[in-house]
């Protein structure tokens, strides 16, 4: 019996390719909001399609709400690549806000409409069918492809991709790849890391009446300190001579994205003042006021010299009873330009939209980092629209998903060796 062709395996795909455009339309259709929803109904969907295909998975966790999906074919031997998708989507809103129902799966003549199109249901189907016209195929595989589907992305993911990382399931894999939102250009390699800066200012109460004679204000002291936070983005990232490529790749698509004087937002710290406490009643001089902050970090940056910085502003700012935490979660994280898993992509992706694709840094961050800081090379790549994640009027274009689609199982026959 002649062993299946790369040949034959496209040609199912295309056969098929609506079923890719429905699975994406049924996903949607199944509300799973974090946190305000339940992921009950979607994880069983992904695990009764699975079982459907012939592809044996089981449902893991340890937080009954927010389960997760594995699933592995293959053998044992040979190269080891992990999807990894999550079904949770950010909390649709105001419904009047919306043209359409954000749970319609409506699928129009060049697009499919709904929350999570995008961010990350499309790339979840993505996998799901790739996985599933393999199997249909009986490709023999020379390696694995593990698949880990979470539903605890979108607040924080505790219970879901760290959660696999920290209990042995992306153990020995050699390559992931998440179907996070890009453009279909563009090949997420890096991220920047992220810390949390809480800073609190003590004062003296008084009455208000005798504000400015009698008492400290806290929240006067504070904002003394806030006024130079602009030191912390003056930090850059450390980078090497293998990463110039990349680093140029980013800088663009930043500017390109987020408008013109926004590139650096790739290789300097970024500081978001996202909440800030203080006082108790107008006509009480404040005695306390705190502020937390979100650093962005990027690559090559380590938590004491975020410290020291905050230090110094501290210092530099005069006021005297300041205090922060810093609590640090984690460093910018990368994986190399010329990997095998951003060749296969690139090189797929390059051909069938016959345009550049661009491997390049991430100004935000997402589960990519549980693989990376585990050692594994480790890439986004999803279809999206932008306008509408994590917002009203999400959508995806149904030329992204059948091309996804596509570029994904032709990459998992250049690494599962299939000619």
């Amino acid at each position: 019996m002649s062993e299946t062709t790369r040949e034959q395996i496209m040609n199912l795909a295309q056969d098929k390719i609506e079923e890719l455009i429905r699975l994406v339309s049924d996903l949607i259709k199944i509300p799973s909001e974090n946190p305000t929803g339940t992921q009950r109904e979607v994880i069983d969907y992904v695990k009764n399609y699975l079982s459907q295909a012939g592809i044996a998975c089981q449902e893991v966790g340890c937080n009954p709400q927010f389960p997760c999906v594995v699933a592995k074919m293959g053998k044992d031997e040979g190269f080891s690549v992990i999807l990894n998708g999550h079904v949770d989507v950010v909390p649709a809103g105001d419904r009047n806000q919306w043209d359409f129902d954000p749970f319609s799966g409506e699928i129009t003549d060049k697009e499919i409409l709904g929350r999570g199109t995008s961010d990350m249901k499309a790339g979840v189907a993505g996998f799901l069918f790739a996985m599933k016209i393999l199997a249909e195929s009986k490709a023999q595989l020379n390696g694995n492809i593990r698949l880990h589907i979470v539903s605890d992305e979108e607040s924080g993911g505790e219970f879901g991709t760290s959660w696999l990382c920290k209990n042995g399931y992306a153990d020995h894999a050699d390559a992931c790849l998440v179907g996070e939102p890009t453009s279909h250009n563009t090949i997420e390699i890096g991220q920047k890391g992220k810390a949390e800066l809480i800073l609190r200012a003590h004062g003296v109460s008084a009455h208000g009446s005798l504000a400015g004679y009698k008492g400290e204000n806290a929240i006067l002291k504070l904002t003394r300190v806030l006024e130079n936070l602009g030191e912390l983005r003056k930090i850059e990232g450390h980078y090497g001579a293998n990463q110039k490529k990349a680093l140029e790749n980013s800088k663009k698509i930043a500017a390109e994205k987020n408008g013109a004087g926004t590139g650096d937002v790739i290789d300097h710290a970024a500081v978001n003042v996202g909440m800030i406490r203080g006082g108790v009643r107008p006509n009480m001089v404040p005695d306390s006021c705190e502020a937390v902050l979100d650093i962005r970090l990027p690559i090559g940056v380590d938590k004491e010299e975020i410290r020291s910085c905050v230090e110094k502003i501290i210092e530099e700012s005069g006021v005297q009873g300041i205090e922060y935490e810093l609590e640090f979660q984690g460093m910018g994280n990368y994986t190399e330009i010329d990997a095998p898993i951003v060749e296969a992509v690139k090189k797929h992706a390059e051909a069938l939209w016959k345009t550049e694709v661009l491997p390049a840094y991430q100004w935000a961050s997402s589960d990519a980092r549980e693989y990376r800081e585990m050692g594994i090379p480790t890439i986004q790549y999803g279809p999206s629209n932008t306008v509408g994640i994590h917002s009203y009027n999400e959508t995806v274009d149904i030329e992204d998903v059948k091309n996804a689609g596509q570029i994904y199982i032709l990459s998992l026959c250049d690494l599962m060796g299939i000619k």
